[in-house]
């Protein structure tokens, strides 16, 4: 479940990829509660930092450990 978020501010974490075990299932894009991932042109995912609330969603469903919850700079 989504964390809340406040209007106006960062969240702490934000997602990144890694493209070595990225298989590009799209998991996290369909379970993102925030719709805050697409696709992006090399068929990879990508989240939105103006919608990413780093809540985590995406890490938990990535089966392939693939995301990695980093903190923002």
């Amino acid at each position: 479940m989504a964390q809340p978020f406040e209007p106006g501010t960062k969240p702490e974490l934000k997602p990144e990829w890694d493209k070595d075990l990225c298989v590009r299932c799209a998991l996290c894009y369909i379970y993102c509660p925030d719709a805050a991932i697409s696709r992006q042109e090399d068929g990879y995912f990508a989240a939105d930092p103006d919608l990413c609330k780093g809540c985590g969603v995406c890490h938990r469903e990535c089966w392939f450990g693939a995301i990695s919850m980093v903190k923002e700079d």
